[in-house]
């Protein structure tokens, strides 16, 4: 008997469901693998795109200072790094623009935490790529279940879910990709407890990006830990003194692993469609239905759910970045005819426009907690009385070929049309996971 499952009988049940599904067969529909490989094209996307960023060439640099066996690959970087740091650096690049998907059950970027994770560990253990891909959806899949489990009050407390719940996806994909047995990955899931950390209090800094790549080097060094021997309490999740009792988990387990294994959370994850915080999408998007004549407008209103009031309503933004934060100069950015997708759209020279300003002050922002926090209305008023109304929810379903059309746009727009279809077709194939690696070296 090893070490790790002498100590089985001391795993919670929510550790000890969780391990389970991590090393299970995963039974997923191809609907849900879809919308993986579409999650990684974009992950690849806003990766690639994110590598010039400040956090991006920091850490970069810290992974060439330290050196260390060339096991993973990096964005940007034509030297690899050991698996840990590899996940580090690409974690914090794919965040660094705040364009990746959103699952609104626990507000957490899932694939900004787990690929660089499961990227990492599958060049390090020659994986194929399906196997990666597999592994990526287990572990996000795995890290909205623990959002749900530690519930709105772990978020609204001030923590990051997306470094939080993120790192217990991480390590589940890093622990299936070494096919660590269900009580050594009940050990890596304790461990990891105990590196999951992120504050709310980062946001609007270096450090929120940071996050991401933190939960995903947390998840790959507790897997290689416990593979070598490592010895952890596998009840520090929901055991006394666990993660749950000190981070303000609600600790209903119950609803947040219902279904899991057969009904796939992760297949209603948002792809961001709009350079900007995510919470102004719903009223992008409403208001991309309606008939936009700038020129005759006399108000905007705006609906939308109370909690986005403090987080993207910034009413008079002078920068590009404050922009993205806004309600109205997003609204004033859409109602001009700049293509609110394209990361060039948010810049200090289109805030000081004077037609931006004037279509900026026209717009009020109202909130309305009858609304969900994925819904907004908009209503544009005409001079002479005309209103035109539209509403969206971004937890609407999306048909699959329309969410496949939308992303690919994104990622076109991001890295060329050449390089998406090289990614795409990648993801489509049986190729190695370090083919995909050799890709985002560039």
């Amino acid at each position: 008997m090893t070490r790790a499952a002498a100590i089985e009988p001391a795993i919670g049940d929510l550790t000890s469901r969780l391990a389970g599904f991590a090393g299970a067969p995963c039974s997923a529909p191809e609907s849900v693998r879809a919308v993986a490989r579409l999650s990684a094209l974009d992950w690849v996307a806003v990766g690639l795109a994110g590598r010039e960023e400040p956090v991006a060439r920091i850490l970069r640099d810290l992974a060439a200072e330290e050196g260390g066996t060339e096991q993973s690959s990096l964005f940007a970087a034509p030297r690899k790094a050991p698996a840990r740091m590899a996940a580090l650096v690409n974690g914090a690049t794919s965040h660094a623009l705040d364009y990746d998907d959103t699952h609104f059950a626990h507000i957490g970027h899932p694939s900004v935490a787990v690929f660089p994770a499961a990227l990492a560990v599958a060049e390090a253990e020659r994986a194929s790529l399906p196997r990666m891909l597999e592994a990526a959806l287990v572990g996000m899949e795995l890290s909205i279940r623990v959002g749900l489990w530690l519930g709105r009050s772990h978020y609204q407390a001030g923590f990051h879910q997306t470094a939080t719940a993120g790192a217990f996806g991480a390590a589940a994909a890093a622990a299936r990709l070494m096919r660590l047995e269900t009580a050594q990955t009940a050990l890596c899931l304790g461990l990891v407890a105990t590196r999951a950390a992120g504050l709310k209090a980062q946001f609007g800094t270096m450090g929120k990006p940071y996050h991401a790549g933190m939960a995903a080097a947390a998840g790959v060094e507790a897997a290689q830990l416990v593979r070598a021997g490592f010895i952890a309490n596998p009840d520090a999740l929901e055991g006394p003194f666990g993660f749950a009792a000190t981070h303000h988990g609600a600790a209903d387990a119950g609803a947040a692993l219902e279904g899991l294994g057969t009904v796939w959370q992760f297949e209603t994850v948002s792809h961001k469609f709009h350079a900007c915080c995510h919470g102004l999408h719903a009223a992008l998007e409403a208001l991309r239905g309606l008939d936009v004549r700038p020129d005759t407008l006399a108000r905007v209103v705006v609906t939308t759910h109370p909690r986005w009031m403090s987080v993207c309503n910034q009413p008079e933004p002078t920068t590009g970045l404050g922009a993205k934060f806004s309600y109205s100069a997003a609204v004033a950015l859409h109602l001009l005819g700049h293509d609110t997708a394209r990361l060039e759209s948010y810049s200090d020279t289109h805030c000081a426009d004077p037609r931006l300003i004037a279509l900026r002050d026209l717009v009020e922002v109202v909130p309305d907690d009858t609304l969900r926090e994925t819904e907004a209305r908009i209503a544009l008023h005409h001079r002479g009385g005309r209103i035109e109304t539209a509403q969206h929810d971004l937890d609407a379903p999306l048909p699959l070929d329309a969410r496949e059309a939308r992303v690919a746009e994104k990622a076109k727009g991001l890295i060329g049309a050449d390089r998406t279809e090289a990614v795409r077709a990648l993801l489509r194939s049986d190729a190695a996971a370090s083919e995909l690696g050799d890709l985002i070296r560039g």
